[in-house]
């Protein structure tokens, strides 16, 4: 009997403690975060439509209104003076081939060649090319022995070196080849010395160099404009690496060929007229973070970030998409989907006692630019900042989970500025999710460095504790393959579901989050 009695109190004990520890009204906001939901958002943001959400893309502008009018569909207000649109100082810098004749042909950048230089943008005429054959320049063989290339542009056979009859080298007289063949940059860099105009490069692997790199070397750089936008002035020797059919047929006006060329081993003068355009050119673009502000109750002046980028590689010059699902696809429908819930709880006078500012970043792909921006512009003061809750990349299983448990979410950061920030997540875990949470990216040692890759980094620099909600890297990131039919959306919707709960407490503690902690 009194053992019955026993195991009755001990059970009513802990129901008693699980009633106390669960909030029902947490659980009740939690269980409005659907699949269903997040499967409508995300399907529209991978679409072809939105052409991979690329910075300074239309697919990127299309991206950035669609989330504002989820923020204002949900009535929440809008913080960057009446508008939820806070647009970034972007300046991209990107080599640009505006016309390249040479003839009356013109080739194709990207096709017929592709370009290594950072020269700024200038025209290049000329009524003839000199054909400098291997380019080398030693004391047995010189190619280039009483010819000036100054102010020329000039044709090079980039590989290989004159051999004899027996197939030894003429420089070094045996089967082993000179660093003139053996060095990657020697011979460009010994041309690049003699002051040339332009250097045309060709060799048999140039195809496979142009189809591997494509256009994507001239999609440029974006940064953050910090004043003058003029391209800085240079004169540097650019290097056209072309086909070799691009190569014969410069040579069919001298009647002959690259490979008579590497036996006969001759250098001389080609008449033919070359018109190009080409160079470094500079750009504004405005993409912007998409901020949509909550007000809290009596602690409204503190700020709680929910946040997840939203743009990913957009759309290639031949129509090729980066869909970014997962990539950042799936933290931003995150951050959607936790915006739709508080604002109805704040609509059912269950709005959180702090303010919670709701931000979709741009430019993340192009690094971290619009966390940084933001963080150098905040619209609400940094020290009034209590954390960063950033999604990015949540929607997968990642190749370490993949043959094992897929109830998982790697949780990132959370103790590197304050040991309650952890505790919080475990707790919220524990209690509703229920996850296995990965903590191997918190490692200083980590190789791939993964804390610092994501916008919440551009807070906790700022000594704000953050923390970063990932799934991990697959096959797909990065690449055309990123689509929707491979989210998980259980698991996606479950970890929105950790997020929501950690935000809610946060937002609702009497103390705001200490900081306590200062680890790698």
């Amino acid at each position: 009997m009194v053992n019955k009695l026993l195991r009755s109190f001990v059970f009513v004990s802990l129901l008693y403690s699980c009633a106390v520890a669960q909030d029902a009204t947490q659980e009740t906001y939690a269980a409005q975060l659907s699949e269903k939901s997040a499967k409508a958002h995300l399907s529209l943001l991978a679409s072809p439509a939105f052409e991979g959400r690329g910075t300074g893309q239309e697919g990127g502008k299309k991206a950035a209104n669609y989330i504002a009018e989820q923020f204002q569909s949900y009535g929440l207000e809008a913080p960057v003076a009446g508008s939820y649109f806070q647009p970034l100082q972007l300046v991209r810098s990107s080599y640009q081939v505006h016309r390249f004749f040479i003839g009356e042909k013109s080739f194709q950048n990207g096709k017929d060649f592709f370009i290594q230089g950072d020269n700024t943008n200038a025209i290049f005429t000329s009524s003839d090319i000199l054909f400098v054959g291997y380019g080398i320049q030693a004391p047995k063989h010189n190619d280039l022995e009483g010819i000036d290339i100054t102010n020329k542009i000039v044709l090079v056979i980039n590989e290989g070196e004159p051999l004899d009859a027996n197939g030894h080298s003429i420089i070094t007289g045996s089967k082993k080849m000179s660093d003139w063949s053996t060095s990657r940059f020697k011979r460009i860099q010994e041309l690049v010395k003699r002051n040339p105009k332009m250097i045309l490069a060709t060799n048999a692997t140039a195809p496979e160099m142009i189809a591997r790199f494509g256009n994507r070397p001239n999609a440029g750089r974006f940064m953050l404009e910090k004043g003058n936008t003029e391209p800085e002035q240079k004169q540097t020797v650019p290097v056209v690496t072309i086909t070799e059919d691009v190569a014969n047929e410069i040579l069919s006006r001298k009647k002959t060929s690259i490979a008579e060329q590497k036996v006969k081993n001759s250098s001389f003068r080609i008449p033919i007229a070359i018109d190009i355009e080409m160079g470094v050119t500079k750009e504004s673009f405005n993409d912007p973070n998409v901020l949509g502000f909550l007000e809290g109750t009596d602690k409204k002046d503190e700020i709680v970030v929910i946040s997840g980028h939203y743009d990913h590689d957009g759309i290639l010059p031949d129509g090729t998409i980066f869909p970014g699902a997962d990539d950042n696809g799936s933290g931003t429908v995150g951050v959607l989907e936790l915006a739709r819930v508080f604002s109805q709880a704040k609509k059912d006078g269950k709005g959180p006692r702090r303010s919670i500012l709701f931000i979709g970043f741009a430019a993340e792909e192009k690094g971290l630019l619009g966390s940084q921006f933001y963080s150098e512009n905040p619209i609400f003061p940094l020290k009034q900042t209590v954390t960063c809750l950033n999604m990015d990349m949540i929607g997968r299983i990642d190749d370490k989970h993949l043959n094992g448990n897929h109830d998982y979410l790697h949780v990132i950061g959370s103790d590197k500025l304050s040991t309650e920030l952890y505790e919080i997540n475990k707790k919220a875990n524990s209690l509703y999710t229920k996850m296995e949470l990965d903590y191997m990216y918190d490692n200083p040692k980590d190789p791939m460095r993964i804390y610092y890759r994501s916008d919440q980094y551009n807070f906790a620099k700022h000594n704000i504790p953050v923390t970063f909600y990932f799934s991990g890297l697959h096959p797909h990131y990065h690449t055309p393959d990123d689509t929707v039919d491979k989210i998980d959306f259980p698991m996606m919707v479950k970890r929105e579901k950790l997020v929501f709960h950690v935000a809610w407490e946060i937002a609702n503690r009497d103390k705001r989050l200490a900081v306590d902690s200062h680890k790698e």
